[in-house]
């Protein structure tokens, strides 16, 4: 497994920053649904090494209702594994940076086996979703995902709304 070292990203004319591992990189996430994204703030952290990524897709809140339909479609989007899910396992974040939200642990063969929203309830919503380019077997990949895991907790727990 590769050392880590972390780094500070604040993405430009983006309302968030957070720190990703040095063995990793970032990149704009141009494509959503075969369809060109024009939003400047969905970002890629990209795990070569692993041939893994984890999609993140920030959405500003500006009503009640944005705040119901995002929270609502993490959990759906998540719940799409069941069929390939042995379980979902749901974690209350709340960090020192008065971030919040839920980590889900997927467990068994499904395509994302973690996946977490975090927001500020206001203004602020973001969505991650870790996958990797092979076909789901969680016995030989369990440890790439445990490393990796460890990273984007480190992610979660740095990361700061501007």
């Amino acid at each position: 497994y590769p050392e880590r070292n972390f780094i500070d990203v604040q993405p430009p004319s983006c309302p968030f920053e957070f720190e990703y591992p040095d063995y990793a990189r970032t990149a704009k996430d141009s494509l959503f649904f075969n369809r060109e994204q024009k939003n400047p703030c969905w970002l890629d952290v990209v795990f070569d090494h692993f041939k893994g990524v984890i999609h993140l897709s920030y959405e500003p809140i500006n009503s009640k209702a944005d705040f119901i339909r995002f929270t609502e479609d993490a959990h759906k989007m998540t719940f799409k594994h069941t069929v390939k899910a042995e379980s979902i396992e749901e974690k209350l974040i709340q960090t020192e940076n008065n971030v919040g939200g839920i980590l889900y642990d997927v467990g068994g063969d499904a395509a994302s086996s973690i996946q977490f929203f975090l927001t500020d309830t206001n203004s602020h919503f973001i969505r991650g979703a870790l996958y990797f380019n092979n076909t789901p077997n969680s016995d030989s990949i369990a440890p790439v995902i445990r490393f990796v895991k460890d990273d984007m907790m480190h992610l979660i727990n740095t990361f700061k709304w501007k």
